[in-house]
């Protein structure tokens, strides 16, 4: 992309009133941004409202700036891409632009994407979304949310899936980490990237902060994708704005935990609304954070136990990912029997019970008080407190807020 024509695109992105609808039409009409700003003003009437129409013959405000800080931040790549990653603003009519944003309802009119230098490179969608799946949830879930997030993701990468989600604390940062987990068994690299984040915020920037170690980790095997100008704050309502993104880069979307008041169902119903396929895991009837995915199966999606559970419901996907494998020049994974699939696709698994410890058993699966598992076991609390924390060290039970402790189960 040259200087003009990064000039024409920003132009067309920043000016006031001019949404993406109205963008899409204006190119449909008139061909490359370019064009649009040389029309009379009766000739872009013909798309737009003349108000609208007014406004594309001034520079939008700050345009200039975001003109010199887009070039700079685009011509400043090879430092980047000494380390093998790479930048690129993707506008629509790429052959890197995802062809599934298409299909939603307001696609963005450009993309900023960090990524391997060599895959930015090549002129072929940066996703194939039919072999991916979001992966959301609570920025405070439980230590079994957090689990279940990672060992979802890592199954989902070992056998060739995209994981999809958004940075955030909690949930998606646990995705994205069993995702990266999984990349060297994953299908081989120049196939497909093993995650991907869509940020709510300028791609300049990593929010939170301390998710700054695992930004630099994706763009070496996947892509942060963002819609928002270089330098975009983290704004409270850029991130529902861009949960359509998630939704729309996916074949279906999975809800690990959500409270009922959450960001995450949000993306679930765009994704419903986008005619993709919507699951949850469910939970505790205690607990906060199962509340969205309760109502989310009411409200008809599927009850996930594990990764074969979203198999079943995504037969493109499978016979999507098994043309990758085929096409691939190293064996992966997902060339083993689909018995042994079958079986590595099941997380968690199911605890034995043959030589299940009976403080284990009486703990269960939800949040417990001592004074409750106490009542249960009848251990003296020294006794009951001792072996609590040595089951906390060993991984086995996770201290929660408000004194209450849950059982774990990894796989």
């Amino acid at each position: 992309m040259s200087q003009d024509e990064l000039a024409a695109w920003l132009r067309l992105a920043l000016t006031p009133g001019v949404g993406n609808g109205a963008a899409r039409r204006l190119l449909a009409r008139f061909g490359q941004p370019g064009a649009i700003f040389s029309q009379s003003t009766a000739a872009l009437h013909s798309c737009v409202h003349a108000s609208q129409a007014a406004q594309l013959h001034q520079h939008p405000p700050g345009w200039d700036t975001a003109l010199d800080t887009a070039w700079t931040w685009l011509q400043n790549a090879g430092a980047a891409e000494a380390e093998g990653c790479g930048r690129a603003l993707i506008p629509l009519g790429d052959p890197r632009y995802p062809p599934a944003l298409l299909q939603i309802e307001d696609p963005p009119l450009m993309l900023y994407a960090l990524g391997p230098a060599a895959w930015l490179a090549q002129p072929v969608p940066l996703l194939d979304s039919r072999c991916a799946l979001a992966i959301v949830g609570s920025r405070n879930p439980t230590a079994q949310g957090s689990e279940n997030a990672r060992s979802f993701a890592q199954t989902l990468a070992r056998q060739g899936w995209c994981v999809v989600s958004g940075l955030a604390l909690g949930v998606d940062g646990a995705a994205h980490q069993g995702a990266l987990e999984s990349a060297p068994q994953a299908l081989p690299s120049a196939v497909r990237p093993c995650t991907v984040a869509v940020v709510g915020t300028g791609i300049d920037r990593v929010y939170p902060r301390s998710h700054q170690a695992l930004a630099h980790a994706i763009v070496r095997q996947g892509f942060i994708l963002s819609e928002y100008p270089l330098g975009t704050p983290p704004l409270a309502a850029n991130f529902p704005k861009r949960n359509r993104l998630i939704a729309g880069l996916s074949a279906g979307t999975l809800v690990v935990e959500a409270a009922v008041a959450s960001g995450s169902l949000i993306t679930a119903r765009l994704a419903a609304e986008q005619g993709r396929e919507v699951f949850a895991i469910p939970g505790s009837i205690h607990a906060p954070q199962a509340k969205g995915c309760h109502t989310l199966l009411r409200e008809g999606a599927k009850l996930v136990e594990s990764v074969q559970d979203i198999l079943e419901e995504l037969p493109a996907a499978r016979q999507a990912l098994d043309r990758l494998t085929q096409a691939a020049s190293t064996p992966t994974p997902t060339s083993a029997s689909p018995a042994a699939a079958s079986a590595a696709a099941t997380v968690p698994p199911s605890p034995s019970t043959a030589a299940e410890h009976p403080v284990l058993a009486a703990l269960g699966f939800d949040p417990m008080g001592l004074d409750q598992l106490q009542g249960r076991t009848g251990w003296n609390t020294a006794a009951l407190q001792g072996w609590l924390l040595e089951q906390e060290l060993d991984g086995q039970v996770a201290r929660l807020p408000g004194g209450l402790f849950q059982r774990l189960v990894r796989s």
